[in-house]
């Protein structure tokens, strides 16, 4: 008898090979529209949501932004509890329940006459969009098939800059007229945002994991796996490790704007060039990055490269100031194209390693004590960056460089923790 020999089948093909503007995928359209909506909504609040309650609502920006970082501490105990919850009630529901409330109290803005208005509503909503992006990171786990997860958080963030930025051009245009009723338009279709994906992603299927251990149901998880992210010294220490990373987005939002008008001879134009350079690369590589970063080796060393393409990048910041002006932009936007390579790397490493090493029983929790390290961060960084880069110069840019190389070279010894851990523990 003959031997027949079996035709490989052919590779997939990517997750976000397009079909027109979106991709083929059904479930990654689905959230690609849901992104773009939410996306947008924020884009058009983010530039002007200071202004609105510093002028419109009569608060002192002090007080405003002592509201908001009160807020951020909320935000970031919140949580590990909705990841908890997600755990037992299913992602799907609990993303919608917390989109439904950041619409309500987004829409609450529109009332705030006071300062204690202010801080109530700026609690609660920081406490339900903070505690979303775990959920929303367990969502992903739930629908994405786990081969193409990463290539389509990828994908999602492509969508994220594009379309908050052209919600930030529209923006500009209410800010330019600085009524309040161009202000609380804004707000209210912000809110909209919000609403229209929880409405959305009830409808969307489970891949065949998720379904399979019921992540919807009301079964509990195994005692044993409820907490036990916020016990998992492994997992806390890659965590810290890339929040360290997350640390550069404090640096190009509120870093480079003051390093720029009060260290350097650049133009004021220049802080806008370098947040340009930032969105339109990052639109081009970070999908491409995630193909190379897919797995736990290929994250490591992504990571790796990235602490130290940031780190080369803060020395390349510092080297602007006492240059000329034409001298001073060129050397700025040097460094902004090496960040956003460190950027579209540490994303990529930072999204497969935080599922990667989770126990794959409890995805809500481990989430979200992953999203609150990075909460934790962008809370912290603008105070860190202004003491270090912005007060101390040359020197505080090192300080930098060398923190962010030091966490991106930490990053291989603490994966080889998590995953002797797991297979100790038989949950990886």
């Amino acid at each position: 008898m003959t031997a027949t020999t079996q035709t490989p089948a052919p590779p997939s093909p990517p997750a976000t090979r397009a079909a027109g503007l979106l991709p083929v995928d059904p479930v990654l359209r689905r959230l690609a529209v849901m992104t773009s909506l939410n996306s947008f909504g924020n884009g058009l609040f983010f530039p002007v949501s200071v202004l609105y309650f510093t002028r419109v609502c009569g608060i002192g920006a002090t007080h405003v932004g002592f509201g908001l970082t009160v807020a951020g501490l909320f935000g970031v105990a919140a949580g590990i509890p909705a990841g908890r919850a997600s755990d037992r009630w299913g992602s799907r529901r609990v993303i919608a329940a917390l989109w439904l409330g950041c619409g309500v109290t987004m829409a609450a803005y529109s009332l705030v006459d006071g300062y204690a208005g202010f801080l109530v509503a700026a609690i609660c909503y920081a406490s339900l969009n903070q505690s979303s992006w775990g959920v929303k990171s367990a969502l992903f786990a739930d629908v994405l098939p786990a081969a193409t997860r990463v290539e389509a958080r990828g994908y999602l963030r492509m969508v994220t800059n594009v379309t908050m930025g052209v919600g930030g051009a529209i923006g500009a245009v209410a800010l330019q007229a600085d009524t309040r009723a161009a202000y609380l338009a804004l707000i209210l279709v912000n809110a909209a945002t919000y609403v229209v994906p929880a409405v959305m992603v009830r409808s969307l299927p489970l891949n065949a994991a998720a379904a399979a251990r019921g992540a919807d149901s009301t079964a509990d998880t195994p005692a044993d796996s409820r907490w036990r992210a916020i016990r998992d010294l492994p997992y806390l220490a890659v965590t810290v490790l890339n929040a360290v990373t997350i640390l550069q987005f404090s640096l190009l939002e509120v870093g480079m704007p003051l390093w720029i008008v009060e260290n350097t001879d650049a133009p004021r134009w220049s802080v806008a060039l370098v947040m340009i350079v930032n969105c339109v690369l990052v639109a081009l590589l970070q999908v491409r990055a995630t193909r190379g970063a897919s797995d736990v080796p290929g994250a490591v060393t992504a990571m790796s490269r990235a602490g130290l393409l940031l780190g080369a990048a803060c020395l390349v910041f510092a080297l602007s100031a006492g240059l000329s002006p034409l001298w001073a932009v060129t050397v700025l936007a040097a460094g902004a194209v090496i960040q956003v390579f460190g950027e579209v790397l540490s994303s990529a490493g930072g999204w497969t390693l935080g599922y990667e090493l989770a126990d794959s029983r409890a995805q809500g929790v481990y989430q979200g004590v992953f999203s609150s390290g990075s909460a934790v961060a962008m809370m912290a960084g603008p105070a860190l960056i202004t003491i270090t880069a912005v007060g101390h110069g040359f020197a505080g840019w090192a300080v930098l460089a060398a923190l962010f190389a030091a966490a991106g070279l930490a990053v291989r010894p603490a994966v080889r923790w998590a995953e002797r851990d797991g297979e100790w523990r038989g949950e990886r």
